[in-house]
């Protein structure tokens, strides 16, 4: 099994890499100007779309990957999240409050990525942009429980999942689940779903 990650250059992707390598996936990490020709020669199996400090819409090709890519998986991370929003035509905007390093306890629908997963759990949070309106082709499927913010989201027909928070970040956790376990199973559920 391969897995591309798309970087937009944050340093959260090392994380990402780290994760996908200790499940034991072959990992290749490229930057968010990665052409549709020059995936399909790597031809991954699944892909990553990284976190990153900027919009959308200054994410390199991501938005268009998403659009153009029906049958790879993709799992959307914090910006990568929002590029997949962006691309089925939701909006990504301001949050009223900025959230950097901090948990928020995320409610979720059991279902994808989150199979086996205690609900709530405690998802870490570094980002000043949020989802606020979802279009029609995606099913929100996290939400945090502190501000209602949309957490994650699933396309209804393709294999296609985002989430806002990190799932490889120190502190998402859940009792059950220490540090990294939670992560760890959150990203195989998404390789091996």
């Amino acid at each position: 099994m391969k897995v591309l990650i798309i970087d937009n250059i944050d340093s959260f992707v090392w994380n990402l890499v780290q994760y996908v390598g200790t499940l034991g996936y072959k990992v290749k990490l490229v930057d968010n100007k990665i052409t549709l020709e020059e995936i399909k020669k790597i031809n991954p199996d699944r892909i990553i779309i990284s976190p990153g400090p900027k919009t959308p819409k200054e994410a390199g090709n991501c938005i268009k990957i998403i659009q153009e890519i029906d049958d790879i998986p993709i799992l959307g991370v914090c910006l990568g999240h929002q590029c997949i929003v962006e691309a089925f035509g939701g909006e990504v905007g301001r949050a009223k409050h900025i959230m950097h390093g901090k948990t928020s306890r995320i409610e979720h629908d059991g279902e994808g990525i989150y199979k086996g997963i205690p609900n709530p759990f405690y998802g870490t949070r570094y980002h000043s942009l949020v989802a606020y309106e979802v279009p029609d082709e995606l099913k929100i499927t996290a939400k945090s429980l502190d501000d209602g913010y949309v957490m994650g989201v699933r396309h209804k027909k393709l294999p296609i999942e985002g989430v806002q928070y990190h799932p490889e970040s120190v502190l998402t956790h859940s009792k059950e689940i220490p540090f990294p376990k939670l992560g760890l199973k959150l990203i195989k559920n998404f390789i091996e779903g």
